[in-house]
């Protein structure tokens, strides 16, 4: 009797006790709000990631606020050692790091974990617009840059605007004549261009792409090298257009600075493992990236080399802020 009454008295020790054998819930933590391509980076990672036996399931969190200023600080600062704490990042995540816009950050101050793919600028249109080309844009800004309202993620210096700064320059333009509608992130763009409010949208194809396949999107031109397959594939790039614009921009993972060696190896290993399968090909194309697969200390050295180039290039519109 004295048994059984001891054992009934542990049950609810016992039942306190965590599951065991289960993988932990992890998370990857998007930087802006729902429908960007920040958001579509930690959906790749998470369909990508949900099919591989002992990784923790991944659960999306949203944490807008300062064009990925607000993340940045948060899992430098209050979430450095989260073991299992993945947050999405793109190219202009690292133009904010080249110019100041994160304070003192350097890309030191984080564990690069993975690149999934990369994205290419595009200009877009509403599907009615009178503009047909990226040349009639053009002429139309050189007539009346006041008459024409340009959706972009983030504000002046960030890389939306950057991509519109150097069309303005080599059509002859002051970048500061054209006016700009600053918003959160991708989806905001194409909701606003949708209900009027903007007249063109500076944006990626990953984040176009949700919206071309409806009909009422129409893009000018891509920022690639040359004709991407795919969706785009009907597309001009600016170079044949008269524009030599080229503008690529990574999506990829991060981790904070503190968490273990052991952590982060196993989560290198993990993509390493992912993006070596074949159907991985296919979920990247199916939301508009291309091949770009980089990890750890490759990746790290990439992007230490991305910073370098997107502060000379900033420089050259005065954008970079200095820190002592």
């Amino acid at each position: 009797m004295k048994s059984l009454r001891s054992f009934l008295l542990c049950l609810p020790l016992l039942a306190a006790l965590p599951a065991v054998a289960q993988p932990s819930a992890a998370e990857c933590v998007v930087p802006s709000k729902p429908g960007g391509a920040m958001d579509l980076t930690c959906k790749l990672a998470q369909k990508a990631l949900q099919a591989k036996p002992g990784v923790p399931k991944l659960k999306l969190s949203y944490l807008p606020g300062g064009i990925g200023a607000v993340a940045w600080h948060t899992m430098v600062s209050q979430r450095r050692a989260e073991p299992d704490t993945l947050v999405a990042f793109s190219g202009g995540s690292l133009l904010n790091l080249a110019q100041g816009k994160f304070g003192k950050a350097s890309p030191d101050d984080v564990r690069w974990v993975a690149a999934l793919g990369v994205d290419y600028g595009v200009i877009a249109v509403p599907a009615d617009s009178p503009y047909r080309s990226l040349r009639d844009l053009v002429d139309a800004l050189r007539r009346d840059p006041e008459k024409i309202v340009i959706g972009m993620s983030g504000t002046i210096g960030s890389q939306d605007w950057m991509k519109m700064a150097l069309l303005a320059r080599q059509a002859g333009l002051d970048p500061r004549q054209l006016r700009f509608v600053a918003l959160e992130g991708g989806g905001e763009e194409f909701v606003a261009m949708q209900a009027g409010y903007v007249q063109v949208v500076s944006s990626d194809v990953s984040e176009t792409a949700l919206y071309t396949a409806s009909g009422k999107v129409r893009v000018l031109a891509v920022l690639s090298d040359k004709r991407l397959t795919g969706a785009m594939a009907g597309v001009p790039t600016a170079r044949e257009q008269g524009y030599d614009i080229v503008w690529p921009l990574i999506r990829g993972i991060l981790m904070g600075p503190d968490v273990p060696d052991a952590d982060y190896r196993r989560w290198v290993q993990a993509f390493d493992r992912i993006e070596s399968a074949p159907e991985f090909a296919q979920m990247r194309a199916q939301i508009g990236l291309y091949p770009l697969a980089l990890t750890g200390d490759a990746l790290t050295r990439y992007i230490h080399q991305a910073v370098a180039d997107y502060k000379r290039q900033a420089r050259q519109f005065n954008l970079v802020r200095e820190h002592p």
